[in-house]
């Protein structure tokens, strides 16, 4: 039986302080024209100006798309697709959180090889040609996105967040500075942060995981596990944000090759149905998943339970128990709102509680968890995470 694994990763990748710097080289060495998706806020803060101003220094033209609002829709990407063959572009530079990467990264895609977005959901159309190059520019330490081949697209006639993955969507170059995550808002630093928490975990304990994607899951755990408080409290500690903005990109490169399980599988259908940001509704998620697979991964969690408590010697049962526990309290003193308390309708969310269980499973995710879960059992951690309590600790 073959063995043999594979593993992605952008063509380039520049991290560290003022890494933003390098973007007009590296532009320069790929196309003439760019189109910038980008978002509101990012451009007040003068981010997108900066970024116009390195590429015209370095002879590359530029015109910007402000139009993603949310989280990435299907709409985004016609519009910002229009926009880019309007003006000719030949190249897509992606500066914002997880939203414009994933919008940039469909017209990318689509610019080459055409069609509906959807069309390339599970494999149904294969992007064979080339897509157009694509510099990824995150101004969040949360998604990875910026080093992965999957892009989550929400399709605005039913609802469902279409999850595709597939070699074309990498970036070509990704940027990583954690400058550019400074501005973040607690709430936001908060969300991102267990986010990309939840993509390290979730790909340490896929079913899928090899030894490339643990070495980097590890990694990341550490980094986030260490820094997120210190980044949450105090935005300005750039140390603190080095380490959140590379712990995200292993996290990124690990799950993008030994994919998510439960938590992702089971957070996109609450985005699309109730607007709930993918940070997080994978937050909010994440400890009570984390309850149900515990027994099914035990080894594996103890080892994030030794990386939260690396000072004691304890057995794998034990560490496997403050693993989940010690979760459950890091969402508490980020101020993680649960389901209730975010004010999703408790009347609406009982009557899509099938149908998100239903599109969870559709979504293949919830297939590479340990424990692997019937449609029912998914019901249920739904009605468990509604008004899930961070705050308690089991007795166990």
């Amino acid at each position: 039986m073959d063995t043999f694994k594979f593993f992605r990763a952008p063509h380039v990748i520049i991290y560290g302080r003022n890494a933003f710097k390098e973007i007009g080289k590296q532009a320069s060495q790929i196309g003439k024209k760019a189109l910038i998706v980008s978002d509101a806020i990012i451009h007040q803060l003068g981010f997108v100006h900066a970024c116009q101003e390195m590429l015209s220094e370095n002879d590359v033209e530029s015109v910007v798309f402000l139009g993603v609002k949310s989280e990435p829709t299907d709409k985004f990407v016609g519009e910002s697709l229009e926009l880019f063959r309007v003006e000719n572009c030949d190249l897509v530079i992606s500066l914002g959180g997880g939203s414009c990467i994933d919008t940039a990264k469909a017209v990318a895609v689509l610019a080459t090889n055409n069609g509906y977005i959807g069309d390339y959901m599970n494999g149904a159309m294969a992007a064979d040609v080339a897509p157009v190059p694509h510099i990824a520019i995150p101004t969040t330490a949360g998604t990875g996105s910026e080093a992965t081949d999957v892009t989550v697209i929400t399709n605005t006639s039913n609802d469902v967040k279409m999850m595709i993955k597939q070699p074309a969507f990498m970036p070509s170059v990704a940027i990583v500075d954690p400058i550019l995550t400074v501005p973040s808002p607690q709430h936001v630093t908060a969300a991102t942060g267990v986010d990309a928490l939840s993509h390290a975990i979730e790909a340490y304990i896929s079913r899928k995981s090899h030894p490339m994607t643990d070495v980097l899951a590890l990694s990341a755990m550490k980094l986030i596990v260490n820094n997120l408080v210190t980044a949450y409290e105090d935005g300005e500690n750039i140390d603190a944000r080095e380490a959140m903005s590379l712990g995200a990109l292993q996290a990124g490169i690990a799950f993008s090759n030994a994919s998510v399980s439960l938590v992702h599988g089971m957070s996109r259908p609450i985005g699309a149905l109730f607007h709930v940001p993918h940070g997080f509704s994978n937050a909010m998620l994440l400890p009570a998943v984390l309850e149900f697979s515990k027994e099914s991964c035990i080894e594996r969690l103890a080892d994030l339970g030794r990386i939260f408590e690396p000072e004691k010697s304890l057995s794998n049962g034990a560490a496997a128990e403050v693993a989940v526990t010690a979760v459950k309290q890091l969402c508490k003193v980020l101020n993680i709102p649960n389901l209730k308390e975010w004010g999703i309708d408790k009347q609406k969310f009982d009557r899509f509680i099938s149908k998100m269980a239903a599109d969870a499973i559709a979504s293949g995710s919830p297939g590479n968890n340990p424990r692997v879960p019937a449609k029912e059992e998914i019901e249920e951690l739904y009605q468990v995470c509604f008004d899930f309590d961070f705050g308690y600790v089991s007795a166990k």
